[in-house]
C-alpha cells in the first residue's frame, strides 16, 4: 500500500475505529461485500475496485509526476480520502485517464467519478452529475520581477497597469470587475498565452486562479511572483467538483463523502499541504 501524508494517516486510523465499530454492533452497509468493500453494481464499473478518472498528463499541484496512483498531489490525495470514506482500501482503487471533454460529455462512463478541476456548471450539469464542491478558487494576480506591477501592494495600484487573463474565466471577470484597468484587460486565449504576453512584456501582470498562479510562479515563469489575491467577484469562484455520469447511484454518497471531509478539515488541510494554502497571497485592497 503507498505510504500517504500524515493527514491520510490519521483518516485511515478514524477509517479504522469506524469500521471496528460497526463491525462490534453487528452493522453492515448496504449493497456491502462480504470484505467489507462497497459491491459493484450501482454505478461502479468494476466489482469491488473504486474506479476514479484524471487527465492524461494530470499536473502538478493537482498530481505529482503524472502519478495519481500515489496520492500525491491535492486531487490525488483528495480522491483517496474520499475513497476511504466509501470503504475502499487504497488497493482497491483504479484509475483511468480521460480527456476533460470526453468526461463531461453526455453518455456511459468508463470511471465511477472523474476530477480534474472541473468547475461545477449548470451546462455541465445537464449531461453529468457533480458531487459538492471539494475545492473552491480564489484569483490571484502575478507578475514578474522587473515588471511595473511588481511590488504592488493594492488594487489601486494596478489601475494604471496593462493587466490580462484568458477569456471566459472567472480570472478575467475579476480583471474588469475588481481592477478595472483604464485601458482595458487585455485578453487572451488561454493562460499559455498570458504566461507568455507577462514574461515578454506585453503586460504588466496577469490573473490566474490561486493553483495555477502557484505553479507559473514557482515552476513556469523567471522571476515569477504572486502579487495577492483579489476580493472575490460576483461570479463568485470556481468551484470544483467529482464528475459522475449522469444521474448516477453513487453521487449522493460521493457527495456525502466530500461534506464529511469539508466538515473535519480535511480538505483545508490538504489543501495547504498541496496548494500552498491562501495565506501565502496576501488579500490586496
Amino acid at each position: 500500500m503507498t505510504r500517504r501524508t500524515n493527514t491520510r494517516r490519521t483518516l485511515a486510523a478514524f477509517a479504522l475505529v469506524a469500521s471496528s465499530a460497526l463491525a462490534l454492533a453487528g452493522c453492515a452497509s448496504a449493497g456491502s461485500g462480504d470484505d467489507g468493500a462497497p459491491a459493484a453494481g450501482d454505478g461502479h464499473v468494476t466489482a469491488g475496485k473504486l474506479t476514479i478518472g484524471t487527465g492524461e498528463p494530470a499536473y502538478f499541484p493537482w498530481v505529482v509526476d503524472d502519478a495519481p496512483e500515489n496520492g500525491e498531489g491535492f486531487e490525488a490525495a483528495v480522491a483517496y480520502a474520499v475513497a476511504e470514506q466509501l470503504g475502499y482500501d487504497d488497493d482497491d482503487v483504479v484509475w483511468v485517464r480521460t480527456t476533460f471533454d470526453q468526461a463531461i460529455a453526455p453518455g456511459p462512463k468508463a470511471f465511477d467519478l472523474n476530477l480534474q478541476q472541473f468547475s461545477i456548471t449548470e451546462e455541465r450539469a445537464a449531461n453529468v452529475d457533480f458531487s459538492s464542491p471539494y475545492y473552491a478558487t480564489t484569483q490571484v494576480v502575478i507578475t514578474v520581477t522587473g515588471s511595473p506591477a511588481s511590488g504592488a501592494t493594492s488594487i489601486a495600484e494596478l489601475k494604471e497597469l496593462n493587466v490580462g487573463a484568458q477569456t471566459g474565466t472567472t480570472s478575467l471577470d475579476a480583471v474588469e470587475e475588481i481592477i478595472e484597468p483604464t485601458a482595458g484587460a487585455s485578453v487572451f486565449n488561454t493562460n499559455d498565452d498570458a504566461k507568455l504576453a507577462l514574461q515578454n512584456g506585453t503586460v504588466d501582470a496577469i490573473v490566474v486562479d490561486l493553483p495555477t498562479a502557484f505553479y507559473l510562479t514557482g515552476a513556469e515563469l523567471d522571476g515569477g511572483e504572486i502579487i495577492g489575491q483579489l476580493p472575490e467577484t460576483s461570479a463568485g469562484g470556481d468551484e470544483f467538483g467529482f464528475v459522475l455520469a449522469k444521474d448516477s447511484p453513487l453521487t449522493a454518497e460521493v457527495t456525502a463523502a466530500v461534506d464529511a471531509l469539508r466538515a473535519d478539515g480535511t480538505l483545508d488541510a490538504l489543501a495547504e499541504e498541496w496548494l500552498g494554502g491562501e495565506g501565502a497571497a496576501p488579500v490586496l485592497e
